[in-house]
C-alpha cells in the first residue's frame, strides 16, 4: 500500500540582518537587468546560528522583469566561537512592478507585498559546525532599505 509522502519538518535555525550598500547598477545585459548589492556586515541570532555577518560579500541581482528578481548573495558568517561559515544565497523575489521598483529605488516595503523565499547553502571548515555541511536550508527574506533580513529554517 502506498501512503501519501509527508513534507519534512523545518527547524528555526536563525535569523540573519544583512547590512547593504548602495547597489552598483550593470544595467541591461541579454540575461536580463544587472545589480550588485555590496554587503558590508551584519548579525546572526537564533538557536542553532549566532554570530556576525562579515563585510566583503555582495549580492548578484538578475532582474528578469519589473515583477520578478533572481538573487545570488555570497558572504561569510563569523560564529560566536570564531568560526566562518560561507553563505551562498540563492532566492526569488516577486511582487508588483511598483513594490520591486520601490525596493530598486531604497525605498520601505511591507515585507507582506512582496514573495521573497530562499534557499542557502551553508558550508564550513569547524568540525563544530559539520552539521551545516550536512544540512539543506530553506528561507524567508525581507528587503529593508539599509537590510535584508533573512529567517532560515533547517530541513529536518
Amino acid at each position: 500500500m502506498t501512503q501519501t509522502p509527508q513534507p519534512p519538518a523545518l527547524e528555526y535555525a536563525g535569523t540573519l540582518s544583512v547590512l547593504i550598500g548602495d547597489p552598483i547598477d550593470v544595467g541591461p545585459t541579454p540575461e536580463g537587468h544587472r545589480r550588485i548589492i555590496p554587503i558590508t556586515g551584519g548579525a546572526v541570532s537564533g538557536p542553532r546560528l549566532s554570530g556576525r555577518v562579515l563585510p566583503g560579500g555582495a549580492d548578484f541581482q538578475i532582474l528578469h522583469t519589473p515583477e520578478l528578481s533572481q538573487l545570488d548573495a555570497r558572504y561569510a558568517v563569523e560564529t560566536e566561537d570564531g568560526a566562518i561559515i560561507s553563505v551562498d544565497n540563492a532566492a526569488i523575489r516577486s511582487g508588483s512592478a511598483e513594490a520591486l521598483g520601490r525596493i530598486a529605488r531604497g525605498e520601505p516595503v511591507d515585507p507582506a507585498e512582496i514573495y521573497f523565499r530562499c534557499a542557502p547553502r551553508l558550508r564550513s571548515s569547524a568540525p563544530q559546525w559539520d552539521w551545516v555541511n550536512r544540512t539543506l536550508f530553506v528561507g524567508t527574506g525581507e528587503r529593508y532599505p539599509d537590510r535584508v533580513v533573512v529567517h532560515v529554517f533547517a530541513l529536518a
